[in-house]
């Protein structure tokens, strides 16, 4: 570059357009980005809808890192699949193109500035006035970022147009197109942003400064060193943070190399085929051609690709006991919440396990065994179930500590509090089994047929209780008079065993205290009731979490 060239002008417009495009997200995300995760969340049970997803939220957000993030959010919460995330990172691929389409559109047809200035104007104010008011603030940081975004793009044209011998990247022809494509991954790769690299070229082309063809290759380039952003990210990420840049990486690489050994072919399809002759147009048209290409010739692989990204980095996978949490990123909390959500199931279904394990496995020791040791005899494994299911519940609330310090809706935060009693009802629910399971054993080891005839009566109840439980998770519904039901039928139940106790042992004799049975009696019945809680909490929020999408 010569002496002349301004390089304040031309930096300062690249700033600007950076932080009008953080502006526009930031001011997206505040706007609809529930309406934007929702959407997400509901369209990506198929890689195609996945796709068409990625490319849609993606043109309108304008940020392929925050579409990125909630999809990364949503995979560690087993919200969606690997397959299906592939799909909307190859729609975000597309989605980001939208920018270019924009800026050839208008950003070289009209006089920016005067574009800018309302929007700058109009959003500054309304920031300033209307900063009590979160949907306004919000409106006028889009305003604002709007008009960002083409002040740093006027910024960008002049500085090339004024002094474009001074800036002369047609120096570079005679080293051949892959210094082109070399200078397009290296240059997106330091100021990490697809949209204002294809920006810069845009304003090289319509300067007549490039052709087309070496437009085209320093685009791929951009496409492929859009990549590095993630992938950074990913170095001190999760296992499926990895997986999700190695196949964007592989995207964009294998595709970009194929269009770029076809050029002068893409460059004829474009010309002859749709008929155009406007540069910036052809060339907004070949970087949306590219993305396509590379959606097309990945899609029928995404079931092959998937089957092999779970078995790479494996080790990188968190450790703990939970299944979801441990790989969801706290930096969407909303997301986060439902994945703790769909954490208490599994809480429940060990919690299940448990109780019948205790009721129907519980084995005492050998009959020759000392006194003490039948009394105080507890199963090995028995406790290694429960001491799994604390270490799940000490994992979950810490995963509740970390995730209150976010900035939490309050339908999450109450959410989020509802989830944790539950949790607690569960855990102390199953708790409450862990605590009888020497007396259990007393009873079973019990020389008197009646302290027999208490235990089975106990165990029949509980199975009767659990089946009651599961035919009531299977429903569709959560129905309020079940609810009422079952718990009325809990206590009649545990009145009508205790006072079959009392009766009995008037006329007969135990070797096993009163005391024993009746707080044994007790404990069943308090842990069922729990877990009864936590079921019906549960049943309910999954029942409110479908009416709300």
């Amino acid at each position: 570059m010569e002496e002349g060239f301004d390089y304040w002008e031309f930096l300062a417009g690249i700033g600007l357009f950076l932080w009008g495009m953080s502006q526009l997200e930031q001011a997206i995300r505040q706007l609809g980005g529930n309406s934007f995760k929702n959407l997400l969340h509901r369209f990506t049970d198929k890689s195609w809808k996945g796709i068409l997803a990625g490319t849609g939220i993606t043109a309108i957000l304008q940020s392929s890192s925050l579409v990125t993030l909630l999809v990364l959010a949503f995979l560690g919460g087993g919200m969606i699949s690997l397959r299906n995330s592939l799909g909307v990172v190859l729609g975000a691929n597309l989605g980001t193109t939208f920018t270019a389409w924009i800026v050839a559109t208008f950003g070289f047809k009209i006089s920016v500035s005067d574009f800018a200035f309302p929007f700058l104007a109009i959003g500054v104010m309304t920031y300033l006035f209307m900063n009590s008011r979160p949907v306004l603030k919000n409106t006028g940081i889009f305003l604002l970022g709007f008009g960002l975004l083409f002040l740093g793009l006027d910024y960008m044209k002049l500085a090339i147009e004024g002094y474009a011998a001074a800036m002369d990247l047609s120096a570079l022809k005679s080293y051949g197109l892959w210094v082109y494509l070399i200078t397009g991954i290296i240059i997106t790769a330091m100021i990490q942003s697809s949209s204002a690299m294809i920006v810069i070229v845009l304003s090289a082309v319509n300067a007549q400064m490039i052709g087309t063809d070496h437009a085209l290759a320093m685009v791929i380039g951009a496409n492929i060193g859009t990549t590095f952003t993630l992938i950074l990210g990913a170095f001190d990420g999760s296992a499926d943070k990895k997986r999700l840049a190695l196949a964007n990486l592989m995207f964009n690489l294998i595709a970009g190399l194929i269009c770029f050994f076809w050029i002068d072919q893409l460059i004829y399809l474009t010309m002859h085929w749709f008929n155009i002759m406007d540069p910036l147009m052809e060339l907004v048209i070949l970087n949306s051609l590219i993305n396509l290409i590379m959606i097309l010739g990945f899609f029928p692989f995404l079931p092959t690709l998937e089957r092999w990204l779970v078995k790479k980095f494996k080790a990188d996978v968190p450790k703990g006991r939970s299944r979801y949490i441990k790989n969801v990123p706290l930096d969407v909390p909303s997301v986060a919440v439902l994945a703790f959500e769909k954490e208490l199931d599994w809480v429940l279904k060990d919690a299940l396990k448990f109780v019948r394990k205790i009721i129907n496995k519980h084995k005492g020791p050998k009959k020759d065994a000392s006194v003490w040791k039948k009394i105080t005899y507890q199963p090995r494994d028995l406790l290694q179930d429960y001491q799994n299911l604390k270490n799940l519940e000490e994992e979950l609330y810490l995963f509740v500590m970390y995730l209150q310090e976010k900035k939490l809706s309050l339908n999450d935060a109450a959410l989020l509090g509802n989830l944790t009693q539950t949790l607690r009802s569960l855990v102390v629910g199953a708790k409450e089994f862990k605590d009888i399971v020497h007396n259990l054993v007393e009873m079973e080891n019990a020389e008197e047929p009646f302290v027999t005839e208490i235990l089975e009566s106990l165990q029949s109840e509980v199975k009767d209780f659990l089946t009651v439980f599961e035919e009531y998770l299977a429903m569709n519904e959560a129905n309020p008079e079940i609810i009422q039901s079952v718990k009325e039928k809990l206590k009649s139940n545990y009145s009508t065993l205790l006072q079959l106790l009392y009766t009995q042992l008037k006329s007969r004799k135990t070797d096993v205290s009163i005391s024993t049975m009746a707080n044994v009696i007790q404990q069943v019945f308090s842990g069922l009731e729990l877990i009864w809680e936590g079921i019906s909490s549960i049943r309910k929020q999954e029942i409110d979490a479908i009416s709300k999408t």
